[in-house]
C-alpha cells in the first residue's frame, strides 16, 4: 500500500487569521466564511494529541487541568497545521487546522437569545 500523494486537506479549515492573545491565554482564529473562535490555552493543552500526551493519558498520568498554562509559540507546518508551544515547556503537539476548527465548533456557545435543540421550560 502506498501513501497518498498529498495528505487529506480541507482548504476551508485554514484560517485567514491566527493570533495568540496578549499573555498567551488563548488562540484567536478567523476564517474566510466569517466564523471566528477563541480557543483557551488550557483547552488546547488538554486536547494535545502528540505521542507523549497520548501515552500519559493511557497510563493515567495526564493532568486534569493546566490552569496557568499559556501559548508561547505558534509555528506553521506545511500549510495544514501549526505547532503550538506552551508555558509548561510542552511544544510537541501538531494541531491540524481541521482539528482546531473542530475544537472551535465544539467549544462554541450559542449567543444569548439563540436557542439550541432544547428550550428551557419555566417552572
Amino acid at each position: 500500500m502506498s501513501p497518498p500523494d498529498q495528505p487529506p486537506f480541507d482548504p476551508d479549515a485554514v484560517p485567514t487569521d491566527a493570533v495568540v492573545s496578549r499573555g498567551g491565554r488563548d488562540l484567536r482564529l478567523t476564517w474566510a466564511n466569517g466564523e471566528a473562535a477563541v480557543l483557551p490555552a488550557e483547552m488546547l493543552r488538554l486536547r494535545c494529541r502528540c505521542a507523549w500526551c497520548t501515552r500519559d493519558r493511557i497510563e493515567g498520568r495526564f493532568p486534569a487541568t493546566f490552569q496557568a498554562v499559556s501559548v508561547t509559540k505558534i509555528e506553521p507546518l506545511g500549510g495544514y497545521a501549526v505547532n503550538l508551544g506552551f508555558s509548561d515547556g510542552h511544544a510537541r503537539g501538531i494541531f491540524p487546522w481541521v482539528y482546531l476548527r473542530d475544537l472551535a465548533r465544539e467549544n462554541t456557545v450559542p449567543p444569548i437569545g439563540i436557542t439550541s435543540e432544547r428550550t428551557p421550560q419555566a417552572a
